[in-house]
């Protein structure tokens, strides 16, 4: 019976649309080695899943068939998505990388209006792009019309004032601590509106 309920399972999900990058393994070994990966005692997994620690013990040693609500609280506990209970990761996948950037030491990239610092630029193939910015440009003007590339786009200010002009929306006004989120297809341009350049975190996730 565990055997046919794993079976349907994975089905329905790849008919939902998750990658079919692996193959099924045993849910136990699996859930087992995703809590070890995380330094995680049963208990402490079994909390952060809203579970039995009886519960989870049984489902790692293959004793009991889960529910697919607990599958979920599972999944939910673990950070991962249901399917994912069930594939290995994809051969290759870098499942743990980090990059450090020195303040100062990021690459420089410069533009008419902006002066870019490139963060996190030994990591390939990256989801994000972040990057930290002086902006320079006072006016509208300095700008050859929209920019606009793929992604979404979150915008932080680190120090000074800014005005944030956009295709769809009109200019607002942002100060320290203020932040923005949008859709990087749509045409944007910030400005420094303070008596000092303003510098901003900005990051692309890219689509």
């Amino acid at each position: 019976m565990m055997t046919k309920r794993k079976t349907n399972l994975i089905q329905i999900t790849r008919e939902g649309g998750a990658e079919d990058d692996g193959e099924p393994l045993n849910l136990g070994t699996r859930v087992r080695e995703l809590r070890k990966a995380r330094g995680w005692t049963l208990e402490r997994a079994a909390r952060q899943a809203g579970l039995a620690r009886s519960t989870l013990s049984k489902i790692e040693n293959d004793q009991m068939s889960p529910t697919y609500e607990a599958l979920k609280k599972l999944a939910v506990g673990l950070e991962i998505s249901v399917p994912q209970l069930f594939t290995a990761p994809r051969q290759g996948q870098i499942n743990g990388r980090m990059d450090v950037t020195a303040a100062g030491e990021g690459a420089p990239f410069a533009t008419a209006t902006y002066e870019h610092s490139l963060l996190a630029g030994s990591l390939q193939q990256k989801a994000m792009m972040p990057y930290t910015t002086r902006v320079r440009a006072r006016s509208i003007d300095e700008f050859d019309g929209w920019v606009r590339h793929d992604g979404e786009e979150f915008l932080y200010v680190l120090t000074g004032v800014i005005m944030v002009y956009s295709e769809f929306y009109a200019p607002v006004e942002l100060r320290r601590g203020d932040s923005a989120y949008y859709d990087a297809a749509m045409g944007h341009n910030v400005i420094s509106t303070s008596p000092e350049d303003a510098t901003i975190l900005w990051v692309t996730a890219l689509r």
